[in-house]
């Protein structure tokens, strides 16, 4: 049914974590699925996108619509689920009331949000019986290459972009990214899902969101903080490819790539949850479009 799930934040994460080692396990990296850019998962009813890990989550169940709801959604909309349909997993931080809690340092009482991760299922529209489903729109005439130009200009304080040389990397010290030459990839898609890594990595400087992974100490490679970061900037080039009306295909999925995100999937059940919150932020800063409340849902 659409009833919500209460469980410990810690079992939520590895419920979540679970569903995605079982794509990885099955030789599929969920945010590099071949989707229809541009189309965010989103409540057939409200109308909301889906944000932050749901995305995600929504974007590799491999239905052909990007429309989802509850069962009791469904059942108001007119409709019912098929027999057997089983939902797929999406999760929210529920908001309670502000708390008067004291400050361990100064011992005065401050002001508190509290908030509990939760998780419910929804259903693709596909799954259902007696919905009219929108007809998709003929797809527009501009080209997905020109509307990556668009997305580049439209990172209004964007760090500069050095091409040339064989690496793609950004200088936190500098705020500078540097990229290979188009020509050097094998498709034109290559070379911007790159430079959307990149800039993904670039938001989190000081003077923009002040991320830790990146405006903290010099991080280490292999270190916690460098894979989460390395993540985030996966999952931020997901969105903005998908906005731009790419695949994200910035290297193949060997088996070593596979192999390395399940270890760190597996060594800390949170990472995929926080990533992808943090890489919707980024890419909203880029979009320049306001940030969806910190529960990623939409129902």
């Amino acid at each position: 049914m659409s009833t919500t799930r209460t469980a410990s934040a810690k079992s939520i994460y590895q419920i979540v974590t679970d569903e995605i080692i079982k794509k990885l396990d099955a030789g599929t990296v969920p945010w590099r699925q071949p989707w229809v850019g541009g189309e965010m998962p989103q409540n057939f009813i409200t109308k909301r996108p889906y944000g932050g890990i749901n995305a995600f989550l929504l974007w590799c169940s491999e239905y052909p619509h990007p429309y989802w709801l509850t069962f009791n959604q469904c059942v108001k909309a007119g409709g019912s689920v098929k027999k057997g349909e089983k939902g797929t997993l999406v999760v929210f931080w529920k908001k309670f009331p502000m708390v008067k809690v004291t400050n361990e340092k100064t011992g005065e009482e401050e002001d508190k949000v509290g908030f509990m991760l939760r998780y419910f299922k929804v259903f693709n529209v596909s799954q259902c019986d007696g919905l009219t489903i929108p007809v998709k729109e003929a797809r527009k005439t501009i080209s997905p290459i020109v509307k990556c130009d668009a997305l580049m200009i439209g990172y209004t304080d964007r760090p500069e972009v050095a091409v040339g040389g064989q690496r793609a990397t950004y200088n936190t010290k500098t705020d500078v990214v540097n990229i290979p030459e188009q020509k050097s990839f094998h498709k034109d898609e290559q070379f911007y899902a790159t430079l959307f890594h990149e800039f993904t990595h670039s938001t989190g400087a000081a003077k923009r969101l002040n991320r830790k992974g990146v405006a903290g100490e010099h991080k280490i490679f292999g270190s916690e903080d460098y894979s989460k970061e390395e993540l985030i900037a996966e999952f931020g080039s997901a969105f903005l490819c998908a906005h731009a009306g790419i695949m994200p295909t910035t290297l193949a999925d060997s088996a070593s790539y596979i192999d390395h995100w399940k270890k760190e999937l597996q060594a800390d059940s949170r990472l995929l949850v926080s990533a992808a919150s943090q890489a919707q932020k980024a890419a909203n800063y880029i979009l320049q479009i306001p940030s969806l409340s910190s529960n990623g849902q939409a129902a």
